[in-house]
């Protein structure tokens, strides 16, 4: 959905409320936990956000508060969204001077523990999303380099034929949005 001014809280709840109980627009639903399905643009991003355990508890933490999103041009509705499974989110953008609400739902959440310790979630597009697919956000402590590192997996393609038109556009903040993410994670375990 695409605005020529910011949404108010108001149209954005409405929003969310509208898209609830939508269906995803992919089929390959968890796809994220193992190999991205063919058909699909596949990006994978990560950065190395420090070492040890205390960095991947404040890397936790930042995941849980949706600090990945803590950059001027993209917001997160709501960042008191709790990391649940089923949990809707609008992801609002303000690029080439309009605004767009974008619908996901959190497919699955992520917690292992073993010679690499993993925590995160995905979350797939509903109905009202320029792209249709899924993205994974999480942090890894490799206990054999003792490394921490924040990573994005998302395989996508677009859900409508304006951003088609538009895809290689959509495909340059996609890219834009990956490297503020990792960087909006990183400031988030140093300060």
């Amino acid at each position: 959905m695409f605005f020529l001014s910011k949404p108010s809280v108001e149209v954005i709840n409405k929003f969310i409320f509208s898209q609830k109980n939508k269906n995803y627009t992919y089929k390959d639903l968890k796809a994220t936990r193992q190999q991205p399905p063919t058909g699909y643009v596949v990006d994978r991003n990560r950065i190395k956000l420090g070492t040890g355990k205390a960095v991947f508890e404040k890397a936790k933490i930042a995941l849980l508060n949706w600090k990945m999103y803590d950059f001027p041009w993209v917001e997160i509705c709501w960042d008191n969204t709790p990391i649940e499974t089923d949990q809707v989110v609008a992801v609002l953008a303000n690029t080439l001077g309009f605004w767009s609400l974008n619908a996901c739902r959190i497919v699955y959440t992520l917690e292992e523990y073993g010679e690499v310790d993993k925590f995160g979630f995905a979350y797939g597009t509903l109905p009202a999303h320029a792209e249709s697919g899924e993205e994974r956000f999480s942090v890894e402590w490799d206990h054999t380099t003792n490394s921490v590192y924040y990573g994005l997996l998302a395989f996508s393609r677009p859900n409508y034929f304006i951003v088609k038109l538009g895809y290689p556009v959509c495909r340059m903040f996609q890219k834009k949005f990956a490297e503020d993410s990792k960087q909006a994670m990183l400031k988030a375990v140093t300060d």
